[in-house]
């Protein structure tokens, strides 16, 4: 199934975290549209943004450490430079030792937030080794917080 059959994706109001970020002018491919690369470093950087705003909401989970095992992007329109991007976040699944977030892309279209593309990224709780390691508690509850509404 495509991130796109989920209507609440759609929707800026359903994502549980939001961040505005500016693009930047080489975002942009030579039809003036941010280009595929430009969209991926947009959800690295809301994925990045989320982990520090998640760390300082809820101290009690320390500095945990997660490695990217799967990141999926649906273009549903085209992004445009110089506008900014609106970046939804929700966590869609919390397993044993990992955990799934999805992310929704928004600019102003038509005097609306529209959605231009969606994302998917799985995230591998690990340890120093490098190996996965069992979500703790702490983690599992505050990652409940910021389900797709």
């Amino acid at each position: 199934m495509a991130y796109k059959d989920d209507a609440r994706r759609l929707a800026v109001e359903s994502w549980a975290w939001q961040l505005l970020v500016p693009t930047r002018f080489a975002d942009m491919d030579p039809n003036r549209h941010l280009n595929n690369t430009a969209i991926a470093r947009l959800c690295e950087e809301g994925r990045v943004r989320f982990h520090w705003h998640l760390r300082k909401a809820h101290p009690a989970i320390g500095h945990p450490h997660f490695l990217v095992a799967h990141v999926g992007v649906d273009y549903l329109a085209e992004g445009h430079y110089p506008h900014d991007v609106t970046l939804g976040l929700a966590v869609t699944r919390v397993g044993s030792s990992s955990y799934t977030i999805a992310q929704g892309l928004f600019q102003v279209r038509q005097g609306a937030l529209r959605a231009f593309a969606l994302a998917e990224s799985v995230l591998v709780h690990r340890d120093e080794a490098m190996r996965p390691l069992a979500m703790p508690a702490a983690l599992t509850a505050a990652l409940g917080e910021y389900g797709l509404r």
